[in-house]
């Protein structure tokens, strides 16, 4: 059995964008790098591919970035 550990990303809104949530993961340094990197390869949100920087995601979806590793937003009250 394989147990897989993901990267909690904290967010602190009811939802996060694709496009800032892979910002937060402090993989690429801009914004143009993110828009750029998800059109080009996409990520996987929840084992489906993704390439729209607006798709919504909300606690508990998980995010992996090929090569990179897997992030899984995590909602905490102010």
């Amino acid at each position: 059995m394989v147990i897989k550990l993901h990267n909690p990303i904290v967010i602190k809104t009811e939802y996060i964008t694709l496009g800032q949530f892979v910002k937060l993961t402090n993989v690429l340094d801009s914004g143009g790098m993110v828009k750029s990197f998800l059109q080009d390869q996409g990520v996987l949100v929840n084992g489906e591919r993704e390439h729209r920087r607006g798709r919504k995601l909300y606690p508990n979806d998980v995010v992996e970035i090929e090569d990179i590793g897997t992030f899984i937003a995590v909602k905490v009250d102010e």
